[in-house]
């Protein structure tokens, strides 16, 4: 490719994170030119903040659709870990072990019974998640760390976890193993649609190329509008802590605990409304602690040498927005919250789709105008 002033793509990536990092190794590995444009580590970055769960057995109540995409990504992610690692020699760490969302009390289990009894008997609901109610008799034999204050949970087979960090770093060797260039420092000032593709200007030059995708995350509902879209995303907040390296104890990944592949123990349960305030507060930490040692009381023991919070991306209804530009054919809009558990799915399904100029049609479900229905009443 041409140097920082003047890129000539197949394909200009707009955002370096995980959705557009696995976007960007999927265009990549067919063959086509791409160069990725990043703002770097200053941007609200959601990949940093990662809990770095591949999870299937709570997605899709609302869009069933999104079951489906979910449970096909998470099928979809050995296979991506063991390309990535061929390529690359980085282990992204992913095992799919099944995974358990656990209640603290019995209202708590009826709420999740009842919300998984509602997913499950949506009427265009087409894909099995396997999720199984699980006494507390049963869990103890799984789980043999769980407190007693543990009533039951919920599994699901197809539930796994990665490392996030070693993922992004894998996903970035791995698109430039293929030819890919990436242009860190390059927040993107304008998009100017032409007859022949894109010009791009951004803090590093300039970069033309036949087609864009917009994946940037936040960054998603400023650039949007640029080529004719629109990206209805917020930023909610999330707090996580880390524990010191503890003995193996967790196999299993609890949708709010996980232990990594390091011995640490990651503890998250936060959704805030906080607008783009990433600060930490001591309250939220301490009620994530809380619940986290009556799930396991070992927890109380172990200290806590990290806490961070980071930015999720978020719709209005939670689910992904994938939409082609028809004012400006060759844009693509390109953004979801679950950039791990979906990393697989955009890879090696939505990246053929785009290299072909089009979206499939089964991906109608989450086109942007679904927010455009107005409420009844």
């Amino acid at each position: 490719m041409a140097g920082m002033s003047g890129d000539d793509a197949d394909f200009a990536v707009l955002g370096g994170g995980l959705v557009g990092a696995a976007t960007a190794w999927g265009l990549a590995r067919l063959g086509r030119r791409v160069v990725v444009l990043d703002e770097g580590d200053v941007a609200h970055r959601a990949s940093r903040g990662n809990f770095a769960l591949v999870w299937v057995q709570s997605k899709g109540l609302g869009m069933p659709r999104y079951a489906a995409w979910t449970r096909q990504s998470s099928d979809l992610w050995s296979g991506l870990a063991d390309e990535l690692k061929r390529e690359t020699g980085i282990d992204t760490r992913f095992e799919r072990p099944g995974g358990f969302s656990l209640a603290l009390d019995e209202a708590e289990l009826e709420r999740r019974v009842a919300m998984l009894r509602r997913l499950h008997n949506q009427p265009e609901m087409t894909v099995a998640l396997g999720t199984e109610i699980v006494d507390r008799g049963r869990l103890a034999g799984m789980l043999p760390e769980i407190g007693p204050d543990v009533v039951g949970g919920v599994y699901c087979p197809f539930d796994g976890h990665a490392n996030s960090l070693k993922l992004l770093r894998a996903l970035h060797a791995g698109m430039q193993h293929h030819g890919a260039v990436y242009r860190g420092g390059c927040a993107v000032q304008a998009i100017e649609p032409s007859a022949d593709g894109f010009r791009i200007r951004h803090d590093g030059g300039e970069t033309r190329a036949a087609r864009v995708v917009l994946a940037a995350g936040i960054g998603n509902a400023r650039l949007a509008p640029m080529v004719g879209l629109e990206a209805k995303v917020r930023p909610q907040r999330g707090q996580i802590l880390v524990t010191e390296r503890l003995q193996p104890f967790l196999r299993h990944p609890v949708v709010t605990v996980r232990q990594t592949d390091e011995g640490s123990v990651m503890l998250g349960d936060s959704q805030e409304e906080a607008g783009f305030d990433d600060s930490v507060g001591t309250d939220v930490l301490a009620t994530i602690a809380r619940r986290a040692t009556r799930m396991f009381p070992l927890l109380g023991r172990a200290n806590v040498v990290r806490s961070w919070a980071a930015l999720r991306v978020m719709t209005r209804d939670g689910f992904p927005i994938y939409a082609a530009s028809a004012r400006h054919p060759g844009a693509f809009l390109v953004t979801c919250h679950s950039g791990v558990t979906l990393a697989a799915a955009h890879a090696y399904v939505l990246a053929p789709m785009l290299a072909a100029g089009a979206l499939a049609p089964d991906l109608a479900a989450f086109a942007p105008e679904r927010f455009d229905v107005s409420p009844p009443g």
